[in-house]
């Protein structure tokens, strides 16, 4: 089963899409397999991390943007080639396993598509797979 998802979004920033995915699970009916969520774009990301505190996602940024700053040296005719850095570095997709019709997750961990060149409108893909 594969599903698109859309949202908007700002020029830099992580949008938990975590409640979204497992919406898109319970529909599914799905008790056991695995779960991917893949982002087809070349200047966002997609990751699991601590959905707990709103500052974990401030410091990734912060840290992110201090390894890959803007630099007038890149070639890149677009001047976003930060933004391919910090994607490559991130990476486009998540796996995660799916038990009794629930993600097996961490207490804190959410899954966050990751903007790094916006705004922008978005897509990103949900595929589960059953055993």
């Amino acid at each position: 089963m594969l599903k698109k998802f859309s949202l908007k979004t700002d020029p830099e920033g992580f949008y938990n899409i975590t409640a979204a995915v497992e919406s898109y699970l319970r529909e599914s009916g799905i008790e056991s397999g695995i779960c991917l969520v893949y982002c087809p774009h070349t200047t966002a990301a997609i990751t699991v991390n601590e959905n707990a505190d709103p500052d974990v996602r401030k410091d990734m940024l912060l840290g992110l943007n201090r390894t890959f700053p803007d630099d007038p040296d890149y070639r890149h005719y677009e001047g976003n080639s930060s933004a391919h850095l910090k994607s490559s570095t991130i990476g486009c997709s998540t796996l995660l396993i799916i038990e009794h019709n629930q993600l097996v997750r961490g207490t804190w961990q959410g899954i966050y598509f990751v903007e790094f060149d916006g705004p922008r409108n978005r897509h990103y893909y949900v595929k589960l797979i059953s055993d």
